[in-house]
């Protein structure tokens, strides 16, 4: 799917209802999680960790002098500048989509994908109602991204001054794990049958 369904589809409207509500409801910063396609990592990382990204709204290109304090890199393909940023940002104003705007005929290139994705959206959205957003970003490769998740959880954390701790459960790291994770890859082996 390129990004341009996202923009015009369904996922602006949703990240507007979200924005929207977080906004009523008094919410001032809004801290976004998402994984990224590790296929479209510029550069590779030998480390077993994951390299947090960020993008935010505490500066026009997106650079946050809290993230980087904490050792996060700014998204390097995020560049506010660039026709799909600028016509998702646009759309979180409450314009009206412009049929013209992209046509299928519209070579898309590296650009454009970024954009396309949900955090983008719901940054944009939240960015125009006047909150302070940012995004926390992780590239993953398909597969089990459990540990991933939590990299990106213990972040928020850092990012907000919490305490991983004050999540106890007897999950990994005293995180509380869904019931929904046991069984991603299905039910565990039959043990019988080693």
């Amino acid at each position: 799917m390129d990004g341009s369904a996202n923009i015009q589809g369904m996922m602006t409207e949703f990240a507007k209802n979200l924005a929207h509500f977080a906004s009523s409801v008094g919410k001032k910063h809004v801290v976004i999680l998402s994984s990224l396609d590790s296929g479209r990592r510029k550069k590779m990382d030998a480390s077993s960790n994951m390299q947090i990204y960020y993008i935010s709204s505490a500066n026009d290109d997106g650079t946050d002098n809290d993230c980087e304090k904490l050792g996060w890199k700014r998204l390097e393909e995020y560049d506010p500048s660039q026709r799909r940023w600028k016509y998702l940002n646009y759309l979180a104003e409450g314009n009206p989509i412009q049929e013209d705007a992209f046509t299928n005929d519209d070579e898309l290139v590296d650009d454009d994908y970024f954009p396309g994705l949900p955090f983008a959206a719901l940054f944009s959205c939240c960015k125009a109602k006047g909150m302070r957003v940012t995004c926390l970003l992780g590239y993953c490769s398909e597969g089990d991204n459990i540990s991933d998740s939590f990299q990106l959880a213990e972040a928020a954390c850092r990012l907000l001054g919490l305490s991983p701790d004050k999540f106890c459960g007897n999950g990994h790291g005293g995180w509380i794990i869904p019931l929904s994770w046991r069984t991603v890859y299905g039910p565990p082996p039959d043990m019988s049958l080693f």
